[in-house]
């Protein structure tokens, strides 16, 4: 039996969540789980995951209008040790084959947006020739190659510089671009390696070549899906910036219900009288969403990093129930009032604007911004709101709440 398994943690750092941004209107995993389900030689599709939203968004393509397209794919989960920042992707690679039973097995990268069926096809078909142990996918490169020796002096690598080729007669070179490796089960575990044996290489388009790791990487690779007609060109600007940041289809059941304060109730100004004084403006329609709340019997209550009196007074005229001033650590303030309310995190919505609200805007079971957050919280949050700060966010979440549904997707 031939697998793939395809690898996708929640933790990035450079793009938090980037496995499920956008990419040409679908989450990025969408494209490489597609490749893999569409290839002939592949029998079960594994995409092994430490985030909630992550499963989530994976398992609602089996949902969809592609259904049919996604029926090999299985959600599993993996470690907290093989999702850390310090595991090698062969850690994973083995943890999974540890559990599961197949022959062979091809290790598929997310971030490979640009793998096709036909390349997963072409790649097994040179795996079942003679002399062959594992694959590996390519791209053919034509740069010339330099190299420094101790003194500075610089020397070509790879051509003749009084015998400089032209394209059409220079052969280049193989560069690993990391869209997929093909292994049998046997030498993965004997090597503890992807690739082992004689090892042969499939050549993938030279566009391949481009890895994710940066936002900017994303406009690169967009272009080049279209300029391939990869994309679906149907879809709108509007439609691609939905999906990007709003993943969840629907609201679980919200028992606690928790804000930042600067940027989400209020505008994020700070505001000061000829004499000094310290203010803020705050949203009336915010308060009448708290008074929804309360009687819904929802807990309610603020967390927010700083420490001012007019936080207080605001707590105390909406009648929240909790009020965490000077927090240097959300996700665990967060935590510890789960315990205490013997509220599971799944059943918290939480509201934040900037990096510090990250941890918890992921760990929740509704994690919301305002429009005008930072765009990496943006990314993360299950719900963007219509409002900026102050201009009714709460309200307008607490609206989505009553009704059930995130509907904007």
């Amino acid at each position: 039996m031939n697998v793939a398994f395809i690898p996708v943690r929640g933790g990035s750092k450079s793009i938090p969540l980037k496995n499920i941004k956008a990419m040409c209107g679908k989450p990025l995993v969408y494209w490489t789980v597609k490749a893999a389900c569409q290839c002939k030689y592949i029998d079960v599709v594994y995409v092994a995951t430490d985030s909630d939203k992550i499963k989530e968004t994976v398992e609602s393509f089996k949902n969809g209008d592609e259904a049919a397209v996604f029926n090999k794919a299985q959600v599993i989960g993996r470690s907290a040790e093989s999702a850390s920042d310090t595991a090698s992707t062969e850690f994973v690679m083995l943890e999974f084959a540890d559990k599961y039973d197949f022959d062979n097995i091809v290790l598929v990268q997310a971030t490979s947006p640009m793998l096709t069926a036909a390349d997963l096809d072409g790649g097994f078909e040179l795996f079942n020739s003679e002399g062959t142990d594992t694959v590996l996918s390519v791209v053919r490169q034509y740069r010339f190659l330099w190299n420094k020796d101790g003194n500075g002096n610089a020397s070509p690598s790879n051509y003749d510089v009084f015998h400089r080729p032209r394209r059409q007669e220079f052969s280049g070179y193989l560069m690993e671009n990391g869209a997929f490796y093909i292994s049998p089960k046997a030498d993965l575990i004997k090597s503890q390696n992807r690739v082992s044996g004689n090892i042969k290489a499939y050549e993938m388009c030279e566009d391949s070549a481009f890895e994710i790791d940066e936002p900017s990487d994303w406009i690169i690779i967009e272009a080049l899906m279209r300029k391939n007609g990869m994309v679906d060109e149907k879809k709108t600007d509007m439609e691609t910036e939905k999906i990007a940041i709003n993943i969840k289809k629907s609201i679980p059941q919200i028992k606690m219900f928790l804000t930042d304060c600067d940027g989400c109730l209020t505008d994020g100004g700070m505001y000061y009288s000829e004499n000094g004084d310290e203010l803020k403006k705050f949203n009336t329609r915010d308060g009448m969403g708290f008074a929804i709340l309360r009687s819904k019997g929802i807990i309610t209550g603020l967390v927010t990093s700083e420490d001012r009196e007019l936080n207080r007074r605001r707590v105390e005229k909406l009648k929240l129930d909790v009020l965490i001033q000077g927090c240097k650590d959300k996700v665990t303030v967060v935590r510890e009032l789960s315990e205490k309310y013997n509220i599971p995190v799944e059943n918290i919505a939480y509201v934040g604007d900037d990096i510090n609200d990250l941890g918890v805007i992921d760990m929740v079971g509704l994690g919301c911004c305002p429009a005008d957050a930072m765009p990496k919280v943006k990314l993360v949050a299950d719900y963007v709101t219509d409002a900026k700060g102050g201009e009714g966010v709460i309200r307008e979440v607490v609206e989505k709440i009553c009704a059930k549904k995130v509907d904007s997707i």
